[in-house]
């Protein structure tokens, strides 16, 4: 069955990480499970993928080669659990 995507924006999501062999996008959207949304590397080297996010906002990060990062194109930031930082989107 399709899933309904009324309401939802198309967010597209980018690091810049060239040296990288995997990265996934991991947030609150997808309960922080790296395997759900693998991300692709285009042309030029930087990464992306692109989800379907109903509005609201959302927390989240990249994991390259098994580690966390920031997004740096993101200026927006909030503390989280473990005493470190999420990036913040809202949609």
């Amino acid at each position: 069955m399709a899933k309904n995507n009324k309401g939802k924006k198309r967010v597209k999501f980018q690091l810049n990480a060239k040296d990288a062999a995997h990265v996934c996008l991991v947030g609150d959207f997808n309960d922080w499970d790296a395997d759900k949304h693998p991300m692709r590397r285009n042309s030029n080297g930087s990464w992306e993928k692109t989800l379907m996010l109903a509005p609201g906002c959302y927390e989240y990060k990249f994991q390259v080669d098994g580690k966390w990062r920031l997004d740096t194109e993101n200026p927006d930031k909030c503390r989280n659990r473990f005493g470190t930082e999420n990036c913040i989107l809202n949609v």
